[in-house]
């Protein structure tokens, strides 16, 4: 009986009741001691045998309820650490709705649909309403999406929903307990509230080597990546591919009518020698490489290098995407440590990890291609280092906000230039470019020739010419000039050469708004490229190249920049031969064509013959002669109020009949690039205008006038027949006085 009550005991102190020690247990331990009391007086024996196994007995009832109780510590301890960060303690574990990899995944939350309105599911209802689809979108895109932090393909969004308590606030007998904005972390699931700490509480996870989520994490499927295609070639893209700072991958389609001109470029040095080694210095997604892999094949040998980890592996997709092979090198000091597929292969594609400025520097290529985000000088250096005599440097600069004086003092940061906002402002763009890539060249005993300079919306492309030498490079910097703007009138022109200074630098000008204007009229704007912009036989056959290979947005823009160059209206081309017509074109430089291989072959050393250079600068002379002529006018800017102006061909056609060269041009789709002086180019504008109205008030100008305008253009024939030399080199200050005469008669018949 003794036994049978001992163990009933054990068993009641081992009952999920958990009594008290001091209350119902001390009744029966007293009981059971009485009961063991007089049995151990009947049987010595038996009662210590039996005491010793109840020793035993109650200490294993102690231990166990001792653990019993740390793990009803421990589960409260979970609890109330679940209840402040709102996670659980499996791992792994479901991942927050604030962390998504995609803004689709999130709009996914919401069941957004077109005609319900939906609440965000990141924002409590007493912040956000429903509403509809357009807006839920913009307030996903705008608030959550556009703050947040990224980590391994992650984004920790912005998260107003109460699991982040803010401390309460007593206020009278009642408490409010504000619930703030926090990020999840997705590997400690802790809730923090500011974005900066947001980053560096993620960045001293990293340094610990804590990098691994404690989320259930689910590689992206391939699927997901929207794949592109432009110009045959495929590339997979990212989220938000369009915008630099949300993405490593950056993909651009306004930018292709960039790449096809750089294309023509390309395609046409491949002509001139074979093969040739040319670099992407930033490959983003690989789209440009892959493109003249894909189309000039044996006669390139593409590099593609790009300095971000995602966006080389990016590319490494897009090379086996397009059934490509991929030699990859991420080594500094050694390139002959790499892996590749098939190393002998003509169709591998090189994949570099380096800063471009480090790659530059540490080979040779023949075509070099800058695209950064922003501006381009801080690898210009680089660039003209190592690039081989004879090759090409094209760069794209996007950074439009201070090359089109809208930030003007970025400008005179980044270029050393002072420019104001002007008519011609997106010339004078590519102008301050071109005077930057000058210096460059010249500081590494280097000249340069323009081939193009194309200024757009989204950016400024120059293309150039690298000419290996002293005297080449003097040459190239001593057209780097001031230019003279009047602010009254929009008349330019550039200073002439000399260090000399003048007593009177207004008298350069071809206007005399000094004289009839109070004050200073006129600003020097610079240094800038005073040279030609283009190279008409370059053009030509890049315009071949264009039609060849099919570049359909490549071809309007490549024939009205033939016609700028050679400043006429004719649209006339002939592309079937562009070899044969345009040998020996570019100033300086021999074309390898059939018949002058033997000329190309001098060339590819590093020093020319004396004969070489002589006719080559017989050859210059000539074509100075033939340059376009700098800047243009817009025909709205020099309208005349109550007038009708005359189409813009037609007047064209009256420009030319009065003996000047004229042409449109790619800059302003209203623009007029010649070489008449603004006083003039304002007198045949106001002779062939037409009055807006029939009434008599409007008229009576046009009659008082209509004589002497056809004395001013009869004036201005003959003296361009005369000194036709003066007017197209704008060079001489005699040009400023022969027009005094007619600007005055001008002003006071207007």
């Amino acid at each position: 009986m003794a036994e049978e009550e001992a163990v009933e005991t054990s068993l009641a102190g081992l009952s999920p009741e958990r009594r008290q020690p001091g209350l119902e247990n001390d009744d029966e331990d007293e009981e059971n001691a009485d009961a063991d009391g007089e049995t151990a007086a009947l049987n010595g024996l038996a009662v210590s045998g039996n005491a010793k196994s109840n020793n035993v007995d109650v200490k294993a009832a102690k231990s166990e309820l001792e653990t019993d109780e740390k793990g009803m510590e421990e589960e409260s301890t979970r609890e109330s650490d679940s209840n402040i960060l709102d996670v659980s303690s499996d791992y792994p574990r479901e991942k927050h709705i604030s962390i998504q990899r995609h803004l689709a995944d999130l709009e996914k939350l919401a069941d957004v649909k077109e005609d319900e309105k939906k609440p965000c599911p990141l924002c409590p209802e007493e912040k956000f309403r429903a509403c509809y689809n357009h807006k839920l979108h913009r307030h996903l895109q705008n608030l959550h999406w556009k703050v947040s932090v990224e980590f391994e393909g992650y984004r920790m969004c912005i998260c107003h929903l109460p699991c982040h308590p803010v401390k309460p606030n007593l206020i009278g007998d009642q408490t409010f307990s504000k619930m703030g904005a926090h990020y999840h972390c997705i590997i400690c699931s802790a809730t923090i509230t500011r974005r900066s700490d947001m980053i560096g509480h993620i960045n001293r996870h990293v340094n610990k080597g804590e990098t691994e989520s404690r989320f259930i994490t689910v590689p992206a499927p391939k699927s997901s990546l929207e794949v592109l295609k432009e110009s045959a070639t495929d590339v997979q893209v990212l989220p938000n591919y369009s915008t630099p700072h949300k993405t490593d991958s950056y993909f651009n389609p306004k930018m292709k009518l960039n790449r096809q001109l750089i294309f023509c470029a390309l395609a046409v040095l491949a002509e001139e020698r074979n093969p040739i080694e040319c670099l992407d210095a930033f490959g983003a997604t690989g789209i440009m490489g892959l493109q003249w892999a894909k189309h000039l094949g044996s006669s390139v040998k593409v590099t593609i290098n790009d300095c971000n980890e995602n966006s080389v592996t990016m590319i490494q997709e897009n090379c086996h995407l397009n059934k490509m092979n991929v030699k990859l090198n991420i080594k500094e000091e050694d390139r002959d440590e790499t892996v590749g597929d098939e190393e002998g292969n003509t169709d591998t594609i090189e994949v570099t990890k380096m800063d471009a400025n480090v790659i530059m520097h540490l080979r040779s290529f023949d075509f070099i291609h800058l695209d950064p985000f922003g501006t381009s000088v801080n690898y210009l250096d680089s660039a003209f280092r190592n690039v081989r005599n004879l090759g090409i440097v094209s760069l794209t600069s996007t950074d439009i906000s201070s090359l089109y004086a809208k930030a003007q003092h970025v400008a005179l940061r980044h270029y050393g230039c002072n420019i104001v906002r002007t008519e011609y402002y997106k010339e004078l763009a590519a102008r301050i470019v071109i005077a930057a890539v000058t210096r460059a060249a010249a500081r590494c005993n280097k000249g340069i020739e323009v081939l193009l300079a194309v200024a757009l919306e989204h950016f400024v492309l120059v293309v150039v010419r690298v000419l290996r030498g002293p005297s080449p490079a003097d040459d190239s910097a001593k057209k780097i000039r001031y230019l003279i703007h009047c602010q009254w009138c929009e008349e330019r022109i550039f200073q002439k050469e000399g260090n000399m200074v003048e007593e009177n630098p207004y008298q350069q000008l071809p206007c005399d708004c000094h004289g009839s204007m109070p004050g200073k009229t006129a600003v020097a704007l610079g240094p800038l490229w005073s040279g030609p912009l283009y190279n008409t036989g370059f053009l030509r056959r890049m315009l071949f190249e264009a039609v060849q290979y099919g570049l359909d947005e490549a071809q309007p823009l490549l024939k009205t920049l033939v016609c700028e160059a050679e400043c006429t209206t004719s649209k006339h081309f002939s592309t079937h031969s562009p070899y044969d017509e345009n040998k020996q074109e570019e100033c300086g430089v021999y074309i390898k064509t059939p018949n002058t291989a033997a000329e190309s072959y001098l060339l590819q050393g590093k020093r020319r013959s004396d004969e070489v250079i002589r006719s080559a600068a017989k050859r210059q002379k000539s074509e100075n002669s033939a340059e376009h002529p700098a800047f243009y006018y817009n025909i709205h800017r020099h309208s005349i109020k109550g007038m009708n102006m005359p189409k813009l061909n037609k007047f064209l056609n009256y420009l030319s009949e009065a003996g000047y060269r004229v042409s449109r041009t790619h800059f302003d789709p209203m623009g007029v690039r010649t070489n008449a002086p603004l006083a003039q180019f304002k007198t045949i504008l106001t002779k062939y205008s037409t009055p807006t109205y029939t009434a008599g008030q409007a008229e009576g100008p046009v009659h008082l006038t209509e004589g002497v305008l056809a004395e001013q253009v009869q004036a201005a024939a003959a003296v361009k027949a005369e000194d036709v030399e003066f007017l197209e080199d704008n060079k001489s200050g005699v040009t400023a006085a022969m027009f005094t005469d007619d600007y005055s008669t001008h002003s006071a018949a207007d």
